[in-house]
């Protein structure tokens, strides 16, 4: 059993889908392993991972779109607003989705379904920089 690590580092612009299919799928082939399990990790608290289609461009944006209804930016909601009025939103947009991911590998590569990508889904409107933590381990 062999294991592999590394951070990828994504420069977002605002609240969007991010999609980060291409870059993961490059470091898991070049560990060279065909049986395993692909864990990332988002290491932010206002923004998270999601596996979505990738096919329709409409769809992230709905996406985006129906978090905003259900977390809107409306300071007399919130106590907490330390970084603007899209910070405690963000907050519950990451708690309403993930931050951690499970993928198999099978015969050297992600078990994703036809039209599954991965996704960085920032909640912030400014630009950040968000490390995301793959950890691949198999054989």
């Amino acid at each position: 059993m062999r294991q592999a690590s590394t951070a990828l580092e994504i420069a977002t612009s605002g609240q969007r889908l991010y999609e980060i299919t291409r870059e993961v799928a490059r470091w898991v082939a070049e560990q060279g392993l065909d049986e395993g399990l692909l864990t990332l990790f988002c290491r932010h608290t206002s923004a998270s991972l999601l596996i979505q289609e990738n096919a329709a461009p409409e769809v992230k944006d709905d996406i985006v779109a129906f978090f905003g209804r259900i977390a809107p930016e409306d300071r007399t909601l919130y106590q907490h607003d330390d970084e603007g009025p899209d910070d405690m939103p963000a907050h519950l947009k990451t708690a309403l989705t993930q931050v951690s991911l499970t993928i198999p590998l099978v015969n050297g590569r992600l078990a994703l379904g036809t039209w599954q990508g991965l996704y960085l889904f920032e909640h912030r409107r400014h630009p950040h920089r968000r490390s995301v933590v793959l950890h691949l381990l198999g054989e």
